[in-house]
C-alpha cells in the first residue's frame, strides 16, 4: 500500500484543534457509576438497581479505589448523581431502582445516605485532589423527583411543580422558572465541596439559551473557591462542564453548543465519533459494524456541524451503552480468549489517545471488562429484572486491583491480559500527557482506506504521526515523506524504534490492529501535502442540478425522501417536502437541497413507510462529487453519513437499477 498524497486539510475549526492550550482539552475522565462500582461501607447500600451488580456501591468504595484509578493514567473522575433521592409513599421496586441511579433527585443539596454523607464526599474530593485528579459531579438540571419541591435550597428557593410528568415519580424542570434554583445548585457544590465542574445529564432538556447563565454561575463560583492540588499549589476549581446529548451532530450543535454569537455549552460528549469508533473496531449496539478505517474520518466530519468554541468529549462506553468487549462478542469478532480481543481494545484506546479534546474512560473498559454470557441484544421484558438490557448492562461490579468489590470480600486480582491492557492504557494516557499535539493540536487527515488510518497532529514544535491498522491482517505502508511533511527519521513514541526515510519514502509495518505513534523530528517547511481532490461539483447526469421532472413516481412507486439526522429531520422521523425526490425519468431521482452552513449528518433515501430504504453500499460515507454504488439499507445501523464542507445548493441523485435493489448515487454542489 502506497500513500503519496495527503487526503485532507488540517482540522482547526474547533477549540481543542487550535492549540490554544486549554486545560480542558487534556482532561482524561474516569466515569464511575456510583451504585454499581465498589462497596466500601456496609451501612450505605441500595441493594436494588439496574444491571447485574449487587447495588452496594458508595463513596467509600471510590475512596478505596483512588490509587488504582490514578494508576490508569486518567486525571479526573466523574461520579454519577449522588444527590439524595427520597422515597415517596407507596413507591415500588422500580422507583427504588431509579433512585439508585440518582438521576431523579429530591434534595439537591445533600448526599444520598445510600452512598455516604456530605463529609464523606468532602473526604473523597480532597483525596482525589491530593492525587492530581479533578472531580466532576453529575448535574441533572432538566428533571427531578416529584417530591423535590419539598427540599428548598439554602437560599430558600424551591423547584416548580408544573413540569410534565416523567414516569411514575419524575417531573420535568421548567425554564426559566427553575433557572435560579439550578444556578444555586451548580455553584453550591463548587464553593462548598471544591468540585471541578459538572457532567450534565440529558442537557437538551435545558433550553440552550440558559446554559450561558449556568456556565457563568459555575465560573463565578470557581473563581471564588480554591484548594491545594497535588503539587502543593493553591488553585481554583476548573469549572469544566460537559453535556450529554445522545443525538446527531446537528442536534448536538443546536441543543447544546448554540451558536458563535450565542454560545451554550462549550463541551458535549462526542456520540457521533464514538459510533464511528465502535462501528470500525467492533460493532455498534444494533450489530452493524466492522467497517472500513475510512469510517473513522467520516466520524470526524461530523465536527463540521459544530461552532468554533466546541470541545467535543470522546468516550468508548458509558453507563447507558454496551461495553466494547460485549460489542466484540455481539459482532462475533473476538472472545476474551482471543488475542484479537485485547488488540482491538488497544486499538480503540489508541484512537482516543490521538483525539484532540477531552476524553472519558468508563470504569472497567481499561481492563477489557465484559459481562460473561452476554452478547446478543436482550429485548425481552425480563431483561430489566435480570439486569441485561442494553441500556444498563454495563453497570457491572467494578474489578479494582487490590480492592474487594464488597465489604469483607476478596481483593480483586487482574489477569495477565487485564493487567497488560491496563498498563497499555496508562502508557497511552502518559503519551497523551507528554505530547500536547495529541490532546490540543490541529489534525491533518493523511490517509484512510478499508484497512489503515493515518493522521498528523501538530502543536508548535510537537509533531506526531498516528498510524492505525483497523483489521486482522498485517499491513506494510509505503508513505511518501511529502505526504506527511517529514524528511528525517520517524521515532516511535511507544518503543523508541525508528523508521528511516529512503528514496523519499517510509516503509511502516503494522501488526493486526496495531497503532503506532511517531515523532516527526524533521518536519518540512511545506508541511503535509494536502491534495486538492476533485472539488465539490461532479460530472454527468447525476450532477445536473437542472434536470426537469416528469410525471409519476417512477419505478419505485413511492415518494422517496432524504431521511436523516439533519436539523429538522427529527432523527430520521421526518419526511420534509424540501428533501423529497422528484422523478426525472430514466430511473433517475433527484432533489436539490440548500445547506446554509457547513454541516454533517447521517441519512437514508427512504419512503415514508420505510418500505424502501437505500444508502451507499456497505453504509460507506458519501464522497461528494463522486458516483458511488447504491444498495438496500434496511434496519438500524445501516445508514450512510455525509459531510457538507461549505454552504450552497447540493443535488442529491440516485439512479435505481432494473430490480429496484441498488444502482448509483451522487451528491454534487450546484455551480
Amino acid at each position: 500500500m502506497t500513500v503519496s498524497t495527503a487526503a485532507g486539510r488540517a482540522d482547526s475549526r474547533l477549540a481543542c484543534f487550535k492549540g490554544n492550550g486549554e486545560t480542558e482539552c487534556g482532561l482524561r475522565l474516569y466515569q464511575i457509576m456510583v451504585e454499581s462500582f465498589v462497596d466500601g461501607d456496609s451501612t450505605a447500600d441500595y441493594n436494588t438497581g439496574y444491571g447485574t451488580s449487587p447495588h452496594k456501591g458508595d463513596l467509600q468504595g471510590i475512596i478505596n479505589s483512588l490509587d488504582y484509578i490514578q494508576s490508569t493514567g486518567v486525571n479526573a473522575i466523574w461520579l454519577t448523581p449522588i444527590f439524595n433521592s427520597v422515597r415517596v409513599a407507596g413507591q415500588n421496586d422500580w422507583a427504588d431502582r431509579l433512585d439508585a441511579t440518582g438521576y431523579f433527585a429530591s434534595d439537591y443539596f445533600n448526599v444520598d445516605p445510600h452512598f455516604g454523607t456530605n463529609d464523606k464526599l468532602k473526604e473523597l474530593v480532597a483525596a482525589a485532589h491530593a492525587r492530581g485528579l479533578y472531580v466532576f459531579l453529575d448535574g441533572v438540571f432538566g428533571h427531578y423527583k416529584i417530591n423535590a419541591q419539598d427540599y428548598a435550597s439554602p437560599m430558600g428557593r424551591t423547584l416548580s411543580t408544573t413540569g410534565q410528568s416523567q414516569g411514575d415519580t419524575g417531573r420535568a424542570a421548567v425554564y426559566p422558572d427553575d433557572l435560579e434554583f439550578f444556578k444555586e445548585v451548580a455553584a453550591h457544590w463548587v464553593t462548598e465541596y471544591k468540585i471541578d465542574g459538572w457532567r450534565l445529564d440529558q442537557a437538551y432538556q435545558v433550553p440552550v439559551e440558559y446554559w450561558d447563565d449556568l456556565r457563568t454561575a459555575v465560573a463565578t463560583a470557581a473563581a471564588s473557591a480554591s484548594y491545594t492540588n497535588s503539587a502543593g499549589q493553591t488553585v481554583h476549581p476548573l469549572g469544566y462542564m460537559v453535556g450529554e446529548i445522545w443525538r446527531s451532530a446537528g442536534e448536538i450543535a443546536s441543543q447544546g453548543y448554540g451558536t458563535a454569537a450565542s454560545p451554550g455549552l462549550l463541551s458535549v460528549f462526542d456520540f457521533p465519533v464514538r459510533y464511528s469508533l465502535v462501528q470500525t473496531l467492533a460493532v455498534e449496539e444494533s450489530g452493524n459494524g466492522n467497517r472500513a478505517a475510512s469510517n473513522l474520518q467520516a466520524g470526524y466530519q461530523n465536527h463540521l456541524a459544530y461552532p468554533a468554541h466546541a470541545m467535543p468529549n470522546l468516550m468508548l462506553t458509558n453507563h447507558d451503552l454496551v461495553r466494547f468487549g460485549d460489542l466484540l462478542q455481539r459482532g462475533a469478532l473476538a472472545e476474551p480468549s482471543d488475542d484479537a480481543w485485547w488488540a482491538r481494545h488497544k486499538a480503540a484506546f489508541s484512537f482516543m489517545a490521538a483525539y484532540s479534546g477531552p476524553i472519558t474512560l468508563y470504569y472497567g473498559d481499561e481492563i477489557g471488562q465484559e459481562l460473561p454470557g452476554f452478547a446478543a441484544r436482550d429485548s425481552s421484558s425480563s431483561c430489566a429484572v435480570n439486569g441485561r438490557c442494553d441500556d444498563h448492562v454495563s453497570r457491572t461490579s467494578a474489578i479494582v486491583q487490590g480492592v474487594p468489590s464488597t465489604v469483607g470480600g476478596t481483593p480483586a486480582v487482574l489477569s495477565a491480559e487485564q493487567a497488560s491492557l491496563k498498563n497499555h492504557v496508562a502508557s497511552l494516557m502518559a503519551l497523551r500527557d507528554a505530547h500536547p499535539a495529541l490532546a490540543n493540536g490541529s489534525r491533518t487527515h493523511i490517509f484512510s482506506d478499508a484497512n489503515v488510518y493515518i493522521d498528523r497532529k501538530d502543536k508548535g514544535t510537537d509533531n506526531v504521526l498516528y498510524v492505525l491498522n483497523t483489521k486482522a491482517t498485517p499491513a506494510v505502508l509505503t508513505v511518501a515523506g511529502t505526504a506527511i511533511g517529514s524528511d528525517g527519521a520517524l521515532a516511535s513514541l511507544l518503543d523508541g524504534t525508528k523508521v528511516a526515510i529512503s528514496g523519499g519514502n517510509y516503509e511502516i509495518a503494522l501488526k493486526p490492529f496495531e497503532a503506532r505513534f511517531f515523532d516527526i523530528a524533521s518536519p518540512t517547511a511545506e508541511g503535509p501535502r494536502t491534495g486538492e481532490g476533485s472539488g465539490l461539483s461532479g460530472e454527468g447526469p447525476l450532477a445536473d442540478c437542472g434536470t426537469p421532472a416528469v410525471e409519476g413516481l417512477g419505478p419505485l412507486g413511492k415518494e422517496i425522501f432524504i431521511r436523516g439526522s439533519y436539523a429538522g429531520g427529527n432523527n430520521f422521523g421526518a419526511t420534509p417536502a424540501n428533501r423529497r425526490f422528484a422523478y426525472k425519468g430514466n430511473n433517475l431521482y433527484q432533489v436539490v437541497v440548500n445547506e446554509p452552513a457547513p454541516t454533517a449528518y447521517n441519512f437514508k433515501f427512504a419512503s415514508a413507510d420505510w418500505s424502501r430504504e437505500f444508502a451507499v453500499q456497505g453504509s460507506a460515507p458519501v464522497v461528494i462529487a463522486t458516483e458511488q454504488p447504491l444498495a438496500v439499507a434496511a434496519g438500524n445501523g445501516t445508514e450512510s453519513s455525509i459531510a457538507i464542507p461549505e454552504a450552497g445548493d447540493y443535488v442529491f441523485s440516485f439512479r435505481i437499477n432494473a430490480s429496484n435493489t441498488g444502482g448509483e448515487l451522487m451528491v454534487s454542489k450546484c455551480e
